[in-house]
């Protein structure tokens, strides 16, 4: 590429990223002249989408730096889970402006529950503070593998009556009859699995140097986001990282919700653990209740939950080898010290010692927010992103 096509979106890329931040930086890495690199910051500070601060002075004139305003849009991030909904608004930077937490059953089906999301969104709006027009986009974090190009959950073992439904476009409607203000062509809505978006939160607030990345998320299943070097990794049709229903040796007999028997998840997940400990006399009917009994130290959970430690090691291990990350980091209901020590038990009696010994272990940090973070990371990643900010800017100059 010439110097000459580097475009407004590819110079807001260098600008995001901090890796150029002054005129003369930017004609630095682009080879763009000095008028030229003024045309383009031109069309991006009519958007609106910079800001100018007065860099620190090293004897003569103070350098003027630009960086990207995270204020000037905010977006809407859902994180849907089996039993409840995590709304919010966040700004481009991920700083939650406003959020609500309530019960939501998935089994209701995507019509009635979409619906609902969106009936909240004009009052979390006002909450926050923002100006409807200025909302961006839609993230949504969902609990099964998700196809990326089409934005439909694929066979998705806890989320009965979602198979390959169109989220995106009965978002998008659902959010026109509640909020007049959205574009004419509808706004952007991206979906992708909750551990992915998850993954995605941790390693960029928490492990941004960490070229190999993955979050292993234990509530009511089982599943697993990567991100290697700044991207997650959802193979060929978002099945990476679907961990949970890989088949046990030893447990020929356990049902599994995806209608198979042996898998991990149906072993060693939330759900089964309030199985089993229901099957103890204890009223337990999904993860959150486990999590409690945790919290509460009961002696049966602790128990359970290293066992399920263990198992969801034993796979883990094969996790480790094949790619070699240098964070693995445990989230959900059961990621606390008894799970993470059986993890850690099997990881390192049966993986190799060169595999393990740059491996951190890790628990959340972000906690119950990963999945509104990471979801509305995407939305920025995408919307920011060369192309798509281009073709934006193309837009507004209409």
């Amino acid at each position: 590429m010439t110097p000459n096509q580097v475009s407004a979106g590819e110079l807001l890329q260098l600008i995001r990223s901090g890796r150029a931040n002054t005129r003369a930086a930017l004609q630095r890495a682009t080879g763009l002249s000095r008028s030229t690199v003024g045309q383009r910051l031109d069309l991006l500070n009519r958007a609106g989408w910079l800001r100018h601060t007065t860099g620190t002075s090293t004897g003569g004139r103070p350098s003027d730096r630009i960086v990207f305003d995270p204020t000037h849009a905010s977006v809407i991030a859902v994180d849907l889970e089996t039993r409840h909904a995590r709304t919010a608004v966040l700004d481009l930077a991920g700083t939650i402006l406003a959020e609500h937490t309530g019960p939501l059953e998935i089994t209701r089906g995507p019509e009635e529950v979409l619906a609902h999301l969106a009936a909240s969104f004009p009052d979390l709006i006002a909450a926050a503070g923002v100006d409807p027009g200025h909302v961006c986009g839609i993230g949504m974090s969902v609990p099964g593998p998700v196809d990326w190009e089409t934005g439909r959950v694929v066979e998705p073992p806890i989320m009965p009556g979602w198979d390959r439904y169109p989220i995106r476009e009965r978002l998008q409607k659902a959010y026109a009859e509640h909020v007049a203000s959205g574009p004419e062509d509808g706004i952007p809505v991206f979906v992708d699995n909750d551990a992915n978006l998850m993954a995605l939160a941790e390693r960029q607030a928490n492990h941004r140097d960490c070229a190999a990345f993955v979050l292993v998320k234990v509530s009511t299943g089982i599943g697993a986001g990567v991100v290697i070097g700044d991207s997650v990794y959802r193979g060929i049709d978002g099945g990476a990282g679907d961990i949970g229903h890989i088949r046990l040796h030893d447990q020929p007999e356990a049902l599994c919700m995806c209608g198979s028997q042996g898998c991990l998840a149906a072993v060693a997940s939330g759900r089964a653990l309030a199985r089993q400990l229901s099957e103890l006399g204890l009223e337990t009917t999904s993860g959150s209740d486990v999590k409690r009994l945790l919290a509460e130290g009961h002696p049966d959970a602790i128990r359970l939950a290293r066992e399920a430690g263990r198992r969801v090691g034993e796979v883990l291990v094969t996790v480790v080898t094949l790619l070699n990350p240098g964070v693995l980091m445990l989230a959900g209901d059961l990621s606390g010290v008894p799970f993470m020590t059986g993890v850690r038990e099997l990881l390192y009696r049966r993986a190799m010692p060169r595999t393990t010994a740059n491996l951190q272990i890790v628990t959340s940090r972000l906690g119950d927010h990963a999945g509104v973070i990471g979801a509305a990371g995407m939305v920025v990643e995408i919307l920011y992103s060369p192309a798509q900010a281009d073709a934006r800017l193309a837009h507004l100059a209409t």
